[in-house]
């Protein structure tokens, strides 16, 4: 009996240490995109997408997640409102029958505690591709203001436009599009 008491203890002990998965949603205030490339190789241009949103889930003690990321085209920034449409043009992204952009991980790996990359599918004016983002940062902790766990990371990769219809003006205007993620993200 006291073996079998031993061994519920022991079951119990290890079933309490295996976390489950977290989900969390991003705060809008807080979560941005980027993209810079060379412009005629004078500049490196870099801009933003105002509203982008991602859904993500990370189960830290079995070192396993996913991301799910929606970029609204439309609020592409450039700093110009004249260059802003010129963007958002058939030429580049073409808002008009692509008003977003996606992007859904396949797998995130782990270095020690913390995720090292981020393998998925980007889909850019109806073509998708596989992207792999290099995490830069990244902290869960319970956040000050909120009361509540969140988390937040960085993240880069870098694509060649050529390859998502986006190709107006290559080389003469950089085909290299390098793309950066900042998002914090509250616990469901």
């Amino acid at each position: 009996m006291k073996k079998i008491f031993a061994l519920m203890v022991a079951a119990g002990i290890s079933m309490s240490a295996v976390a489950a998965p977290e989900s969390f949603t991003s705060d809008a205030n807080h979560t941005f995109s980027s993209f810079s490339y060379s412009h005629f190789g004078y500049s490196l241009q870099t801009s933003r997408f105002n509203n982008t949103s991602a859904k993500i889930t990370i189960d830290r003690a079995a070192k396993t997640g996913s991301v799910e990321a929606t970029i609204d085209t439309k609020s592409v920034d450039t700093g110009s409102k004249l260059f802003d449409q010129h963007i958002q043009g058939e030429d580049f992204l073409d808002t008009a029958k692509f008003p977003t952009i996606t992007y859904k991980s396949t797998k995130v790996n782990f270095k020690g505690d913390t995720p090292s990359t981020i393998e998925g599918n980007l889909t850019v004016k109806g073509v998708t591709k596989p992207v792999t983002l290099t995490v830069t940062g990244f902290k869960c902790m319970d956040h000050p203001m909120m009361k509540k766990l969140a988390c937040g990371a960085n993240a880069t990769a870098t694509i060649k436009r050529t390859e998502f219809n986006a190709g107006k003006y290559a080389p003469n205007v950089g085909d290299d599009v390098t793309l950066t993620f900042a998002v914090e993200a509250l616990k469901d």
